[in-house]
């Protein structure tokens, strides 16, 4: 990866991202989905002060927003400040497209919270597994973790056992990045919003340990879920489910 940002790049990437349709939902114009709002009403500045803007209606609204929000991606001064502008569910999206613009530090630092940030980037429809592994793959684990993490990952014996609790949403997505060391933060997954879920334990190699996050006490690490042995159910029943995929 690049030893420097090339931030004109990445301002590029993101001026490309805010050229995105709309997509209206139900709830329009209040919710919205786009990489850079989601909401279609904003604030804007007028020579009264700040006004609400509605960017659903008429193409000079959209476009006045637009401007609005290109000029504040020309006064970033560095690419984590441009992330932090994103619409969280598009974050993963715009790191990818960024990467050959960015620095490995950069590209490190934006992964970690972006990943923590998303609600389920395992079940991200834009990304297949191994280009989330690939991700992980190319960060710096130093990065990636903070200081109590790396200690925590340094201490993993060659043979971790994991967790994993699902619910109906995600219950054909075993084979997953996101595991935990903590059973207990395992079945809290398997019973959210008021589910009898299912709790997977499962041998990972440390080697295949992409990174250890604590940030939201839920002793969460990423591994490459092809290394995943032993994958046994310790919780419930689960029906239809092919471990092998």
């Amino acid at each position: 990866m690049r030893e420097q940002t090339n931030l004109n790049g990445v301002k590029a990437v993101a001026k490309s991202l805010l050229m995105i349709d709309l997509h209206l939902t139900d709830y329009s114009p209040v919710i919205v989905q786009h990489p850079f709002t989601s909401s279609g009403m904003v604030a804007a500045p007028t020579e009264h002060g700040l006004a609400m803007l509605d960017i659903t209606q008429g193409d000079e609204n959209l476009s006045a927003w637009r401007g609005l929000m290109a000029n504040q991606i020309d006064q970033a001064k560095n690419a984590y400040h441009i992330y932090m502008m994103l619409n969280k569910p598009y974050a993963l999206s715009f790191l990818s497209l960024a990467e050959p613009h960015i620095s490995q530090k950069d590209f490190s630092e934006i992964l970690a919270d972006a990943w923590i940030r998303s609600e389920n980037p395992n079940m991200d429809k834009n990304f297949v597994k191994k280009t989330l592994v690939d991700m992980f793959k190319k960060a710096d684990k130093s990065i990636l973790m903070d200081g109590e993490e790396k200690e925590q990952f340094d201490s993993f014996e060659d043979t971790v056992t994991v967790y994993r609790g699902v619910t109906s949403y995600n219950a054909k997505n075993i084979k997953a990045l996101s595991w935990t060391t903590d059973y207990q933060t395992a079945e809290w997954f398997a019973h959210r919003f008021g589910e009898e879920g299912t709790v997977y334990q499962a041998q990972i190699g440390k080697e295949h340990i992409l990174a250890f996050f604590s940030g939201r006490n839920e002793s969460e690490v990423i591994v490459d879920p092809k290394y995943l042995t032993n994958i046994t159910e310790v919780q419930g029943m689960s029906e239809g489910i092919n471990l092998s995929q």
